[in-house]
């Protein structure tokens, strides 16, 4: 009988542990920038009900940006919470095949790998798309395909589950994908009017980016109503009120050259809104931040001691400190070797191009695209514009410094102005001493294993130097 009442005190106290436990959710949106009104962008006044009332519940963040403006390496960074280019991660699209696995650093884990050893439920619905192997069901407890016969890892997944999977009474930590900026927007009835958009001024004034402009605009729409959907099944399953919701995304406007990709404002800049139980309401936060504070703060949230190896920090915790900049970096994006870096001040964006040998508008996945074949065909005839000749096809310059402020389009480069020397070194040591202490691998070249199952996927598409060599053993 004392046995019993042992056990059921037990089985009862940690019954009580996990209520008290809050789920989270992160709704993880594809290419999306933040165009919506909060964010300074007027047209969809009023066309994002469900993201405005997730304002009003709860705390906005101004200035958010990701560690890097490309999928793979920045959704690799955030599951771990340490910067891409540390873990060496850094490469969009890698660790795909068996002669190019890359395994996550002795030390660190993933975020659902932390949660399950608290006791939580863990499921990602949608994509993963991480840069390292690994067997899907020692980080997801729901949903995860299993291995291929054979097969000791599993590489880029998507998967199933949802909270309604999850065991009575057990908390949770989940994952939903939208497409964001990718999302079909075809049938959609409130649509923008191309005609009335004024593109920036690295574009030439077409109809045909005109169209893309506004179709950005209408994936947000569709993206609101994606996210009612998600926050009514929460509703209507009695979730709501012990459940924290992360919205973001995990880059830029994936339809605008110059965003997706590249270190720009429009690249790097995405929406980051927090609610629920226990967060401040109808707050906005202007101070800058990084989508690698979400990692910190999820794990805070849920009560986890946060690991030391993270790069964010918990954007509700008593010793919090305000970041004077943050850093964003991109490398190889599929078979377009590139090496740019990027420090964001109050004030300013300072780019650092390390392979100024090649144009901003190199050989890459968007060649076929309308809008990417009308800027050839316009420089090829010399019809294209000063701005956007410099902006795509000029050469690349070392360094880059814009100020934001007097210049949001960032088209007028000071960093060869005499009057900004001090601000450009300023950004420049910045720089450097974040390469030096976090550690940056793409200081060294990638591995020839790397390249060489990069050229065995896209053949002919690989132009860059870097693949002669593989040219050469091709029959």
């Amino acid at each position: 009988m004392k046995y019993l009442t042992i056990l059921l005190l037990a089985v009862l106290s940690l019954s009580v542990r996990a209520a008290d436990k809050p789920n989270i959710l992160w709704i993880f949106v594809e290419d999306l920038s933040p165009w919506m009104e909060s964010y300074g962008y007027p047209i969809n006044a009023g066309k994002t009900p469900q993201l405005d009332e997730m304002s009003k519940n709860g705390v906005r963040f101004s200035r958010c940006y990701v560690p890097a403006p490309v999928c793979s390496a920045c959704r690799s960074a955030m599951i771990t919470g340490v910067y891409q280019t540390t873990t060496g991660f850094h490469n969009h699209r890698s660790s795909r095949s068996a002669e190019s696995m890359i395994h996550i650093p002795k030390g660190v884990k993933t975020l659902p790998q932390i949660f399950k050893e608290n006791g939580y439920a863990t499921f990602n619905r949608g994509k993963d798309d991480y840069n390292f192997v690994f067997n899907r069901a020692d980080h997801y407890t729901i949903g995860s395909p299993k291995l291929k016969q054979g097969r000791e890892f599993q590489w880029s997944t998507k998967g199933k589950g949802s909270w309604t999977d999850v065991p009575k009474g057990m908390p949770w930590f989940g994952q939903i994908q939208l497409y964001g900026g990718k999302a079909r927007t075809k049938g959609f009835k409130d649509k923008v009017d191309p005609s009335t958009m004024k593109v920036p001024p690295y574009f030439p004034d077409e109809e045909i980016f005109r169209k893309e402009w506004a179709h950005h605009y209408d994936t947000v729409r569709v993206t609101d109503n994606d996210v009612k959907k998600i926050m009514d099944g929460l509703k209507q399953d009695g979730l709501l009120e012990n459940t924290i919701v992360f919205f973001f995304s995990d880059h830029g406007n994936n339809h605008s050259l110059r965003h997706k990709q590249f270190c720009y404002e429009g690249g790097v800049h995405v929406p980051l809104i927090i609610t629920g139980p226990g967060i401040p309401k109808d707050t906005v936060r202007e101070e800058m931040t990084s989508t690698l504070d979400i990692s910190a703060t999820t794990l805070a949230l849920a009560g986890i001691e946060l690991p030391k190896y993270l790069h964010g920090q918990d954007l509700f915790g008593k010793d919090y400190k305000k970041r004077d900049h943050v850093i964003s970096a991109r490398d190889r994006c599929d078979y377009t070797i590139d090496r740019i870096r990027t420090v964001r001040t109050e004030k300013y964006r300072y780019i650092k191009n390390f392979l100024t040998d090649r144009i901003l508008l190199q050989p890459q996945y968007r060649d076929n695209q309308a809008q990417t074949r009308r800027l050839h065909a316009l420089h090829d005839s010399g019809k294209l514009g000063k701005i956007p000749e410099w902006a795509f096809f000029g050469k690349r310059p070392a360094e880059e410094l814009y100020d934001l402020e007097k210049d949001p389009h960032q088209v007028n480069n000071l960093a060869a102005d005499p009057n900004h020397a001090e601000e450009l070194k300023k950004h420049r040591d910045l720089l450097n001493a974040w390469i030096k202490e976090t550690g940056d691998k793409g200081e060294q070249p990638e591995s020839e294993e790397q390249l060489r199952a990069v050229y065995k996927r896209w053949k002919k598409r690989c132009v860059n130097p870097e693949f002669d060599v593989f040219k050469k053993e091709t029959p």
